[in-house]
């Protein structure tokens, strides 16, 4: 993928719209591990939440991407696991509000001071 397509840059800016394409580029086999296992997709999520704080991202614009990313799953894969499918069916019924939040807590939930 080109530097152009990138949803993050190196400077911080965001394009949440790259999203899509970023991961459609995954490998399936790779795309299905990670979604297979919830505790999986948790802890993928977490080392790219840990990546973006290092790089100086505030929790908004994870969040705006994150939206983004759960747009993506919701419209592109199946749920794999009960957990997905609840998250699933929470996003399909949520207001843009309600979903906005719904990142945030997800964000919340894997950062690592919140790991149980």
């Amino acid at each position: 993928m080109s530097e152009n397509n990138h949803v993050v840059e190196k400077g911080g800016n965001i394009h949440p719209n790259n999203v899509d394409e970023a991961i459609s580029n995954i490998d399936a086999d790779e795309r299905d591990r990670i979604l297979r296992n919830f505790e999986t997709f948790k802890n993928y999520l977490g080392r790219r939440v840990k990546m973006a704080q290092s790089i100086g991202l505030g929790e908004e614009q994870m969040t705006v991407i994150a939206e983004e990313v759960a747009d993506y799953l919701a419209n592109n894969e199946s749920p794999r696991n009960s957990e997905e499918m609840l998250l699933q069916e929470l996003w399909a019924v949520g207001t843009k509000e309600e979903r906005h939040m719904l990142a945030h807590v997800l964000l919340r939930m894997v950062q690592p001071q919140n790991k149980h």
